[in-house]
């Protein structure tokens, strides 16, 4: 029995990892505490809705579109909010409260259009595959495959790639970079269509398996955020162990007590590791000038 919450914990990580990716890349980059990322995942699951039930879409065409409209949609945030608060110089905090804005008109306008209730992307009985006592439906087989090669992709990017290379320096050293002549804006923009992306395929991937309403992006998040804190703040792949990490213990913590255990022990973690370990799991120690 255990060993089928560890597979489910695997899988939940897996799908926190591509959020936290999403997350890391904005805040590694531009120290943007982006919650409006949470409105974005709200968003790609309300486009993948609407193209594949409403207009009745196949489902990978609609994911699709959801995934290219998400990226729009995350490059919008940075072009209409952040960016033009820092040309006014403005403080991270004031960028954070900006973002906290923007993500409350954007979960009410989606609340507005599709209604409040819950919605499901696929009601059949979907196929189950069998591996000894461990069980795995179809919509979990595709978090752990698609997810596990997205992830994979992204490692190679940010550690083979002159891209990966590029933003790895930024996050080091936003004033260097600059300085050897490398355009942040430029930078800024492929940031935030990859977060896009990131978030979006977490998204859909989860809302395939369980449905959507518009509120679900902020636990989401907050999931995602404690996964790159205890993954390790500044690098972006120790995002990934920071998901898996967390889901097993939240899996772990179904299995040996109930889900509403799940949120007081995410932090009671995050609590523990703070104190401990600062740096999360996989970061270093960043020395303040």
């Amino acid at each position: 029995m255990i060993w089928q919450f560890i597979v489910n914990g695997i899988i939940s990580g897996t799908l926190y990892s591509l959020l936290a990716i999403g997350f890391a890349l904005v805040y590694n980059t531009t120290k943007l505490f982006h919650i409006t990322a949470a409105a974005i995942y709200v968003f790609a699951a309300y486009m993948f809705y609407l193209f594949s039930v409403v207009i009745n879409l196949p489902v990978l065409l609609a994911a699709t579109v959801a995934i290219s409209l998400t990226m729009a949609l995350s490059l919008l945030t940075d072009v209409s909010v952040y960016r033009p608060l820092k040309r006014r110089k403005a403080s991270n905090n004031v960028a954070m409260i900006a973002s906290i804005g923007m993500m409350t008109v954007i979960v009410n306008l989606l609340a507005m259009f599709f209604g409040n209730e819950t919605k499901v992307i696929d009601n059949t009985i979907h196929r189950t595959f069998a591996y000894g006592s461990i069980i795995i439906t179809t919509p979990q087989m595709w978090q752990l495959v698609v997810g596990g090669i997205v992830i994979a992709s992204f490692l190679l990017f940010i550690t083979k790639s002159q891209w990966g290379i590029r933003f790895r320096a930024l996050s080091a050293n936003s004033t260097l970079y600059e300085t050897l002549g490398y355009s942040t804006t430029h930078a800024r923009i492929f940031v935030f269509l990859l977060s896009g992306l990131f978030i979006a395929v977490a998204s859909c991937l989860t809302v395939y398996d369980i449905g959507l309403d518009p509120h679900m992006g902020m636990t989401v998040l907050i999931n995602a955020m404690v996964a790159m804190i205890i993954g390790g703040v500044g690098r972006f792949g120790t995002c990934v162990v920071g998901g898996l990490v967390l889901g097993v213990i939240q899996a772990l913590t179904v299995w040996q007590f109930s889900s509403n255990w799940q949120n007081a022990v995410t932090f009671v973690l995050l609590l523990i590791l703070l104190f401990i370990r600062p740096q999360g799991i996989a970061g270093y120690k960043q020395r303040a000038i």
